[in-house]
């Protein structure tokens, strides 16, 4: 009866204001990521702006001058993907307000701003991969040990002592909130996504592997990092997930 009220509290309390403005912008920043696979054309005939706009948003240009557009995708791949990710942590902080807490924008501020760091060295990175003739346009690597290598790096990466580590974290948000509540829900917010971001920095550069634009590569990362994060779910999941992308990296030598 206990656990059952629980789970009809935690219910309720996801559908205040700063939960429904969380599940806005998550759901617009997919919105608009569905709308970047679409030809400008037709971006065009649906009033998302001109053509001309929509087809250097959605095809950057080469080199530096397509930087801009190319962070706009990453961010808001960060955004879509690794939001939904830390609910769990984000659902343990609201359940903390009887004991004080405040600030879950602060907190979801300070994760969110480690992941707009990944954004620009993604950016980066693609931007050289393209320059070196490594990546398609639209992200998707045209390398046969490019994508081996990444493979491989995502698939040694799930059984490093440092990914279980950081995992651990992310699977206990209360231990990791308790340890550092003095900081105050920013920095606890930037120490959530540099734990985070140890978890799943090498699923995420599999993106250049499925490809940057690939709206069911993005949905498919998005689950198994969800999932990944779970205790009872997670646990069982994370070495099985890298033996298989090892088996992937030899796969992609062999073809």
């Amino acid at each position: 009866m206990h656990a059952t009220l629980r789970i009809g509290d935690r219910l309720r309390g996801m559908g205040r204001p700063h939960w429904l403005a969380l599940y806005g912008g998550v759901l617009a920043a997919w919105g608009l990521l569905f709308a970047m696979q679409m030809p400008p054309e037709m971006a065009a005939a649906a009033r998302l702006g001109g053509a001309s706009w929509w087809e250097a948003l959605c095809a950057p240009a080469p080199g530096l001058a397509g930087a801009p557009s190319v962070f706009v995708m990453w961010a808001l791949m960060a955004g879509a993907m690794m939001a939904p990710t830390a609910l769990p942590a984000l659902a343990t902080w609201d359940d903390l307000r009887m004991a004080g807490a405040r600030g879950f924008g602060a907190l979801l501020a300070g994760y969110l701003a480690v992941w707009l760091g990944f954004a620009l060295l993604a950016t980066a990175a693609q931007l050289a991969l393209a320059g070196a003739g490594l990546v398609s346009a639209l992200g998707e690597s045209v390398s046969q040990p490019l994508t081996a290598a990444l493979l491989a790096c995502a698939g040694l990466w799930q059984f490093s002592p440092l990914k279980e580590a950081c995992l651990s974290r992310c699977r206990r948000p209360l231990v990791l909130f308790m340890a550092h509540w003095q900081d105050g829900p920013w920095r606890i917010g930037l120490r959530l996504g540099l734990v985070c971001l140890g978890c799943c920095w090498a699923l995420m550069a599999l993106a250049f592997v499925g490809g940057t634009m690939n709206l069911i590569w993005m949905g498919g990362a998005m689950a198994l990092m969800t999932l990944e994060k779970l205790p009872q779910l997670g646990r069982p999941l994370t070495r099985p997930v890298g033996a298989a992308l090892l088996g992937a990296a030899v796969a992609a030598l062999l073809v």
